[in-house]
């Protein structure tokens, strides 16, 4: 019990001195966690900002080009002295005021709306996607740490018991009831399992600067994690082909496709002709004031101006077919790795289940067996460490395929995204 209290008192001791900067503890589940991630890491807040830059964008989609103001001397002489002439008819100088606004196609400004909208919905199945990539490094930083805490947990009341051994065998070891080399490699093995603790303890220090990270916050802050995980009954999830869908990185692509088909929409109406007028005044020096007024109408449709339109439009056809098939790959590609992760993880269950339901409990009873001889003095120590380093091996192997299973639990997980 002392050598458990020092062990206890020591880690406590390494987490306090490794959070000296550490802003508050705190208890933080997996759902917390991700609540954080979304609201703080700076990957996931730019595409804030891309979509109300989206926004901005669209509403200045209908806007018209700005009106064009003139203003000049209209035939003015070269011999300013006929200015003085006010009835000769050759006096037509004078200065001219202009005015002229084109009116873009109601159709074209339409098109261009609906693009820039589409836009939008690109970056929020981005946003969405890079957040399941976040939800899926936490939850193997947060398996990591909880597996290595468990193990810790095991390691120190194996190493509890060891020392009970060892301080049993040195005792009868002066009645010549015990093995002296027996007795050494037990104390060996101390050492492995302090090693082992050494090694635990930085993996739990890694999973916790790589939490904060994500958490947007001070790397040292000490926070506690839930210890009650359980492995998710996943043949309640939705299948692959079904889950696969609606993963926003393929909605990602579609919604690409469908703005790529809007910008083609919208490049289309090239060929249609804008509209425009333009007023004039003339303020006559030698005669009365005049004034025109001129519609004008673009023609796109000429040779020389439509290939620009037309090349593009065509450009974009092959491009949408382009993304049309990286589409369909990413579907496949989905459904296989979400199909052999949910494989892999029923196997990788079913073996967990066996640790726990016999393998464990077996060896368990072989070390209470080989104690329960060990202290009628019908068993040896070597046979009693022997036992007893089964055990522990066993239940080692168990948390390395708790690990395993919570893992491809992740894996499978962010091949479905689930939330």
């Amino acid at each position: 019990m002392k050598n458990a209290g020092s062990y206890i008192v020591t880690l406590l001791l390494m987490l306090s001195s490794a959070s000296s900067l550490a802003q508050d503890t705190s208890h933080l589940d997996l759902q917390t966690i991700f609540r954080k991630i979304e609201t703080s890491y700076p990957e996931i807040l730019k595409y804030d900002s891309k979509i109300k830059s989206i926004q901005a964008q669209e509403e200045g989609a209908k806007s018209w080009m700005p009106p064009t103001f003139s203003l000049g001397l209209d035939r003015f002489p070269y011999d300013l002295k006929m200015l003085n002439s006010k009835d000769d008819p050759m006096n037509q100088a004078g200065v001219m005021f202009s005015v002229e606004q084109m009116i873009p196609n109601s159709a074209k400004l339409n098109a261009k709306k609906d693009y820039i909208n589409s836009l939008a919905s690109v970056q929020q199945s981005n946003a969405n996607w890079t957040k399941n990539i976040l939800r899926s490094n936490a939850k193997l930083l947060y398996y990591q740490r909880y597996v290595a805490e468990k193990k810790l947990k095991t390691i120190a009341e194996n190493l509890q018991l060891l020392q009970l051994f060892i301080a049993t065998a040195e005792e009868r070891y002066k009645y010549n009831q015990s093995d002296l080399s027996t007795i050494y490699k037990a104390q060996a093995k101390t050492t492995d399992l302090k090693n082992m603790k050494s090694m635990l303890l930085s993996q739990v220090a890694e999973s916790n600067i790589g939490l904060n990270i994500l958490m947007n916050r001070d790397i040292n802050t000490v926070f506690d994690i839930d210890t009650s995980i359980t492995v998710n009954n996943n043949e309640k999830l939705p299948s692959a082909d079904s889950a696969v869908i609606n993963r926003s990185d393929i909605t990602s692509m579609q919604n690409s496709i469908t703005s790529m088909t809007l910008n083609k929409k919208y490049m289309s109406t090239s060929s249609r002709p804008d509209f425009g007028f333009k007023v004039q005044h003339m303020q006559m020096f030698g005669m009365p004031n005049q004034f025109s007024l001129m519609g004008m109408v673009t023609i796109p449709i000429v040779p020389w101006a439509s290939k620009m339109y037309r090349s593009e439009v065509k450009s974009m056809e092959y491009e949408i077919s382009s993304m049309q098939k990286e589409k369909e790959t990413m579907q496949l590609m989905a459904k296989r790795m979400s199909s052999e992760k949910l494989s892999m993880l029923k196997f990788e269950k079913d073996q967990l289940k066996n640790y726990e339901r016999e393998i464990i409990p077996s060896y368990q009873k072989n070390l209470q067996t080989s104690l329960l001889a060990y202290k009628q003095n019908t068993g040896s120590f070597f046979i009693l460490l022997d036992a007893w380093e089964m055990k522990l091996m066993k239940q080692m192997e168990y948390l390395n395929k708790l690990n395993n299973v919570l893992q491809l639990q992740a894996e499978y997980e962010f091949e479905i995204e689930k939330k």
